[in-house]
């Protein structure tokens, strides 16, 4: 930059910016779905290439998804054939079944483009490899999971072949790598930009890993466009609000009605600036969902902090603000947020009254080492190996996300809970006077002899000595090293019939079979009291003794 530049603002309007995107480049976007999403210049670009067919041939890498669920801004503004050649993100936007495709799915599903799916952490990190001219990413992330190349290596369709990730052999052990790749543009986004640049995040759910990518196309040589909601005189924004700094930001554009996070125009308590009063949280109804909440939020201990992810996990929170015990665990996500109370629905990915907001790259350093205590997660898939799919399901692939930061933060979390329900398909079943009464089954087994897509690994789980727990309406099971155990059933299903009969796969059942709890199944509250921290702290460091089990079920 010369000198005069740093007099000069660096505004310029949407389409002049969409115009300095050159064919062939490759862009990188900061956004977790409508969560920080520069959605004004995606779509100036996706503008610019159907006025002018330019540019073209882009590689656009997304470490979390750009766009909602249902693919109404984000990436899809872009996702024209021709424009886009090839996309590597961490997730993608999805939407329910039965609602249209988003048109990035379109593309995917149709071969029109190459596409591949890797952890959002790991994809943050090549960005800093990348910045820094070190050669990529060596890590444990991801081994036999869907990313690993002696599975599909992240490859989402036929027409994308390229190895992207290796397996090497680094200090007489098995790593993956996977190769730092160098960006020519960085599209990110803030609140506030001063004349020269700097870069304020005062009204964002989150800071994501703008820095890092900013960082990434600077020291490439390339540039960096800035998404603001408005722009302020040279020096106006105090050094220590300055998130990115203008020596790192080439271009800023200015968006007045860009949104906080999906559907959510702005919340000052997402973003730090007021605490919302714990009444204003909306407790979960009762069904079967808070049925399985409740008793996922059993396996919490006093003082744990805990990774949340999508469906069913997320409800856990409001279970223990239900229970008076709100702040005995400390929530932790992947967009940044530590404590607080995670948001729900579209708000997924952000958090109210947090402690503490960090950048996602550094989020993702702690969970990838494994400093934290828990995980709640979901399920769609689990099969007789303790493998779990939530990335991909055949035939509706739009309707999942993809992986984000499932394969990061499972990779080395001692404990691990996935909850979801027995089955999938029509089904009705009855709760009432504490007992679980299955009128009418889901037509779709969940456990299955083989997962779809391996998003989690439970060879690799037991080789780590991962506690891994499986929660759902009808039973709780866990991984034991001799296979998936049936530890405890709720009150009205029966064994063989609602439970072993209905599965594809054999089941083992501890001959220790238990009763879940009744008050699990009881609308009113369940008085729960989480175990102490000294019992947290023995349950982390003792080894599971495995029982003597008898395999029962299909096979």
């Amino acid at each position: 930059m010369n000198t005069s530049a740093l007099t000069r603002s660096k505004w310029i309007k949407l389409d002049e910016a969409a115009r300095l995107i050159p064919d062939a480049a490759t862009i990188s976007v900061s956004s977790s779905s409508g969560l920080g999403c520069p959605d004004a210049m995606l779509q100036a670009i996706g503008d610019r290439f159907r006025e002018t067919g330019a540019p073209r041939g882009l590689t656009t890498i997304h470490p979390i998804a750009a766009g909602d669920m249902y693919g109404i801004d984000g990436v899809d503004h872009i996702a024209e054939p021709g424009l886009i050649a090839r996309i590597i993100a961490g997730s993608y936007p999805s939407g329910p079944s039965g609602a249209p495709s988003p048109k990035i799915w379109q593309l995917i599903d149709s071969d029109a483009i190459e596409a591949y799916n890797l952890p959002s952490g790991v994809l943050f990190h090549m960005h800093a490899d990348a910045a820094a001219g070190r050669p990529g990413v060596l890590t444990k992330v991801g081994i036999d999971t869907f990313v690993d190349p002696r599975r599909q290596g992240g490859r989402m369709n036929a027409a994308t072949t390229a190895d992207i990730v290796q397996v090497v052999e680094f200090d007489d052990d098995e790593w993956l790598f996977y190769r730092a790749i160098p960006i020519d543009v960085a599209v990110i986004r803030g609140t506030t930009a001063d004349e020269l640049g700097n870069l304020s995040m005062e009204h964002e759910g989150a800071y994501l890993g703008g820095l890092d990518q900013a960082i990434a196309a600077r020291n490439n040589g390339g540039i960096v466009i800035a998404q603001v909601e408005r722009m302020t005189a040279a020096g106006a924004i105090p050094a220590q609000q300055v998130r990115i700094p203008g020596t790192l930001v080439d271009w800023v554009v200015v968006a007045p009605g860009q949104q906080q996070t999906t559907q959510t125009a702005y919340d000052p308590a997402i973003s730090g600036e007021t605490r919302r009063p714990a009444t204003h949280f909306e407790i979960p109804e009762w069904g079967l969902e808070k049925v399985i909440a409740r008793r996922a939020a059993m396996e919490l201990h006093d003082g744990e902090v805990v990774n949340l992810g999508f469906g069913i996990s997320a409800l856990v929170p409001r279970i223990l603000l239900e229970e008076g015990l709100d702040g005995q665990v400390t929530w932790v996500i992947e967009q940044g947020a530590v404590g607080g109370m995670p948001l729900l629905g579209f708000q997924f990915g952000c958090a109210a009254n947090a402690q503490a907001i960090m950048p996602s790259p550094a989020q993702f350093t702690y969970f990838q080492g494994g400093g934290f205590d828990r995980c709640l997660l979901s399920f769609l898939q689990v099969d007789s190996a303790g493998n779990v799919n939530v990335s991909r399901l055949r035939g509706k692939p739009h309707v999942t996300a993809g992986a984000g930061g499932f394969v990061d933060i499972t990779s080395a979390a001692r404990n691990l809970v996935f909850s979801g329900a027995f089955s999938a398909g029509r089904q009705r079943i009855d709760l009432g006077d504490g007992r679980v009464t299955i009128v009418d089954d889901g037509m779709v087994a969940k456990f299955v002899p083989e997962v779809e897509h391996v998003t989690f690994s439970g060879r690799m789980a037991r080789e780590r000595g991962q506690h891994v727990t499986f929660v759902t309406e009808r039973c709780v099971i866990r991984l034991l090293d001799d296979g998936l155990t049936v530890m405890e059933i709720a009150p009205g299903v029966d064994l063989d019939r609602d439970i072993l009969d209905r599965v594809q796969i054999p089941l083992r059942v501890s001959p220790n079979l238990s009763r879940i709890d009744d008050r699990v199944f009881c609308p009113q509250s369940m008085r729960l009291r989480l175990n102490p921290i000294a019992s947290k702290r023995a349950y982390r460091d003792r080894t599971v003794e495995q029982e003597s089990v008898g395999s029962r079920g299909p096979g």
